[in-house]
C-alpha cells in the first residue's frame, strides 16, 4: 500500500515586534542556525510531497535560507487563517495530509509530528488533529475543549469564558488537516472575534459544524516553545544545549562541565573526547577520537583528527585542520591552515594561510604574516622543521623540511631543507654604558 501523501505550510511571516530587530523573527539562530533552518531539516525527515513557506514582505533572506523550498508572501497579517490561505496557490486541490507548522517553533520533534499525522490516519479519520500541550504556567495560550465525542473547539485566551480559562490543555497552534477539506474551512473562517483576525483555529468548530470528526494528540510543553522574545530565544537555546550535552555524553564523550560548553547544530565529536570547561563550539566542528580539549577554547569551521590536543585557550577559525596528535596549545590562533600529524604549536602563535608540516615545531610568538593590506599569500613549513619564538614568516614564504629558524627571525625568502636561517640585527654591548647613564640621570636629578 503506497504511504499517504504529505503537504507541510510553515508559518514564518512573522515580524517579531518583540525581538526588537531588524532581521525576520524566524532568522534568530538556536545553536547556529535560524529556528526556521531547524524547523525544516526536521520537515525534510518527513520525505513531504509539497512544502510551502508563508513570509511576508520584504524578507527574501528567508526565502533564500530555506530554498529550495517555495516561498508566498502574506502582504498583510490578517491572522493566521489569512496566512495559510496564501498558500492555496501553491498547493492547489492537493488531496493528501496537510501539516500546518510555525518557524518560531523550532525545537518540534519528528515522533512528536509521526503522532500527529498518525492520529489524522486514524479509523475516526478526523478533519482536523490539533497538537495539544500542557504548559506549567497556560497563560494566555489558547485552550483546546474536548468532551467524550473528541475535540470540540480551540477558545482563544481572549474570547475565553472564566472556566475555559481555566482548562490546561493548551493550543500549540500546529494541526495536522484533511487536505481535501482543507479549502473549504479556511475560506469561511471569519474575523468576528476581540482582535478582528482570521483565526486558524476556527476550523475546529468548521469542521464539527458540517459534522466532521476533530481530535487532538498531546505533546511535550519543551518541544512546543514558540520564540517571540530574546527571553524566549535563551529558553530555547538553554533546551538544545541541553540535549546536544546529553547526546555528546552518551555517545562517548566527557564533559568535565557540561553546562559550561556549548554546542552548535552540526558539532561532531568522536570516543573519548574529554572536554574540559568553558569550551565553545560553532558551527562546522568536526573532532575525531581520543582528543583532549582544554577550557576555555572556541572553535569553528574546522576539523581535528584523532588524538590531538588543543588549549587551554586555543582558537581554531575556519578552514583549520588539525592532524593527528597535533598539540595546539594556549594562546594559539589557527585560520585556513592545515597542521599535520605529530607539529606542536604550543605557545601565544598565529597561523593563517598555511601548511605545517608532520612533526614540525613551531615556537612561541610566532606569527604567519599572511596579508599585506591586498592579498592573502601563503606559508609553507617543510616537515620536522623547526620555527625558534618570536619569528615572523612573511608570506609568501616555504621553510624546507628540517630546516631551523633562529628565533627572533624575520624571514622574507625560502630556506632550504635542513639550513639553518637567522635574520635579525647583530649584538651590540657598550662595556659600562648603563652604569655612566644612571649616574647622569642622578646628577641631573639632584642637581
Amino acid at each position: 500500500m503506497a504511504s499517504p501523501k504529505l503537504a507541510v505550510i510553515v508559518l514564518a511571516a512573522g515580524m517579531g515586534t518583540r525581538m526588537k530587530s531588524a532581521l525576520p523573527k524566524v532568522m534568530h539562530p538556536i545553536a547556529g542556525r535560524p529556528m526556521v533552518s531547524h524547523l525544516m531539516a526536521t520537515v525534510a525527515g518527513l520525505s513531504p510531497d509539497k512544502v510551502v513557506a508563508v513570509i511576508g514582505p520584504d524578507m527574501e533572506v528567508v526565502a533564500k535560507t530555506i530554498a529550495p523550498i517555495p516561498t508566498v508572501i502574506q502582504a498583510e497579517r490578517l491572522g493566521t487563517g489569512h496566512a495559510v490561505a496564501q498558500a492555496r496557490a501553491a498547493l492547489g486541490d492537493f488531496d493528501g495530509d496537510v501539516l500546518i507548522l510555525y518557524g518560531d517553533t523550532p525545537l518540534i520533534t519528528r515522533a512528536t509530528l509521526d503522532r500527529l499525522l498518525a492520529e489524522r490516519r486514524g479509523p475516526r479519520d478526523p478533519a482536523v488533529v490539533v497538537l495539544g500541550f500542557r504548559p506549567e504556567d497556560p497563560g494566555h495560550y489558547g485552550r483546546l475543549v474536548v468532551g467524550a465525542e473528541g475535540l470540540k473547539a480551540i477558545v482563544e485566551y481572549r474570547d475565553a469564558t472564566e472556566d475555559q480559562r481555566g482548562i490546561p490543555l493548551c493550543n500549540s497552534g500546529v494541526l495536522a488537516m484533511d487536505g481535501k477539506r482543507l479549502w473549504s474551512l479556511i475560506e469561511r473562517i471569519d474575523n468576528k472575534n476581540s482582535k478582528g483576525e482570521y483565526y486558524l483555529t476556527d476550523v475546529v468548530a468548521l469542521a464539527r459544524a458540517d459534522g466532521a470528526n476533530c481530535s487532538h494528540v498531546e505533546g511535550d510543553p519543551e518541544e512546543l516553545l514558540g520564540v517571540n522574545s530574546r527571553a524566549e530565544q535563551a529558553t530555547a537555546e538553554a533546551v538544545v544545549q541541553r540535549q546536544f550535552r546529553e547526546a555528546a555524553m552518551a555517545g562517548g564523550a566527557t564533559l568535565v562541565d557540561p553546562a559550561s560548553v556549548w554546542f552548535s547544530w552540526d558539532t561532531v565529536l568522536g570516543s573519548d573526547v574529554v572536554v574540559w570547561p568553558h569550551v565553545v563550539f560553532g558551527p562546522g566542528v568536526t573532532i575525531g577520537s581520543n582528543v583532549e580539549i582544554k577550557g576555555f577554547c572556541h572553535f569553528e569551521g574546522c576539523t581535528v583528527a584523532d588524538g590531538a590536543i588543543l588549549g587551554p585557550y586555543a582558537r581554531l577559525r575556519p578552514g583549520a585542520e588539525i592532524g593527528e596528535a597535533a598539540h595546539i596549545g594556549n594562546f594559539v590562533e589557527v585560520k585556513k591552515a592545515v597542521v599535520e600529524a605529530g607539529a606542536k604549536i604550543n605557545h601565544l602563535t598565529y597561523i593563517g594561510d598555511a601548511r605545517v608540516g608532520a612533526g614540525a615545531n613551531v615556537g612561541a610568538g610566532t606569527i604567519t604574516c599572511n596579508y599585506d593590506g591586498f592579498n592573502k599569500s601563503f606559508t609553507d613549513i617543510g616537515k620536522g622543521a623547526f620555527i625558534g619564538s618570536n619569528s615572523a614568516l612573511v608570506a609568501p614564504v616555504r621553510i624546507g623540511d628540517g630546516a631551523v629558524i633562529g628565533a627572533g627571525s624575520v624571514i622574507t625568502k625560502e630556506v632550504s631543507p635542513g639550513a639553518l636561517a637567522v635574520a635579525r640585527g647583530s649584538q651590540m654591548e657598550l662595556k659600562g654604558w648603563a652604569d655612566r647613564f644612571r649616574a647622569q640621570q642622578r646628577a641631573k636629578k639632584e642637581g
